[in-house]
């Protein structure tokens, strides 16, 4: 089991402040525990194929035992950790093969709607996705690969959100956690990497707002790649 580091050394999940004696929410607690793990995990400070215990990331971020199991259950749920009985949580180990199984899942998902929604809405309701794209962009050109995970992550639930078809918006949100997943532990990407990806959102508003239906659908299929994506 990899050692967890020194208690000076051991970040604390922040909890918001509290006007007098009152105990934070469990379900508030486990929501920022589960944050900090996502970053974790994204940033490659918990590595793949090694074990950690609940109560020692319990320590590490300063909070008891339960929210970090109740965390670590649903990132095993997405595919991010294994459970290993009396033991802790694994971090998955994952091949190029899972990579592109992933991507060629969210290509049949993904293309299809985006295809239908170029067909379907006026340009302006493009435009409200820019933002989004453009926090992408801010992220990646700083390098920055956790914050460009969840800018992605929240680019796309909102582009599918235009569906108004809450289960694939959440199916094709899983597969680009597990990708995500699958991605953070291979080789670190370079800024430049990050920014190409990130470009493509920014691209592709471009085209639906231009109405360029092939152009659009040829930069969603190549987005979701299993050879493009980089975080």
């Amino acid at each position: 089991m990899r050692e967890q580091g020194t208690a000076e050394q051991r970040p604390r999940v922040w909890l918001p402040a509290q006007a007098g004696p009152v105990t934070p929410q469990r379900h508030s607690v486990r929501a920022q525990v589960l944050s900090a793990l996502r970053h974790a995990l994204v940033a490659g400070e918990l590595l793949a194929g090694e074990v950690y215990s609940a109560p020692a990331l319990a320590e590490r971020y300063g909070v008891s035992a339960t929210p970090v199991r109740e965390a670590m259950q649903q990132l095993a749920g997405e595919g991010a950790v294994e459970v290993v009985p009396n033991r802790g949580f694994r971090v998955a180990e994952h091949n190029s093969r899972d990579l592109a199984e992933l991507a060629e899942v969210r290509a049949m998902l993904e293309v299809p709607a985006i295809v239908r929604l170029a067909r379907a809405l006026p340009p302006e309701r493009w435009e409200e996705l820019r933002p989004l794209a453009d926090e992408g962009v801010a992220a990646a050109a700083s390098g920055d690969r956790v914050g460009y995970a969840e800018a992605d992550h929240d680019f796309h639930r909102a582009l599918l959100s235009f569906t108004g078809n809450r289960r694939l918006t959440e199916a094709a949100c899983d597969l680009l956690r597990r990708t995500q997943w699958l991605a953070a532990g291979g080789v670190r990407p370079r800024t430049a990497e990050l920014l190409a990806d990130a470009s493509e959102h920014t691209a592709l508003l471009d085209a639906l707002i231009a109405q360029e239906y092939a152009v659009a659908e040829r930069i969603a299929r190549e987005h979701v790649s299993a050879a493009r994506h980089p975080h």
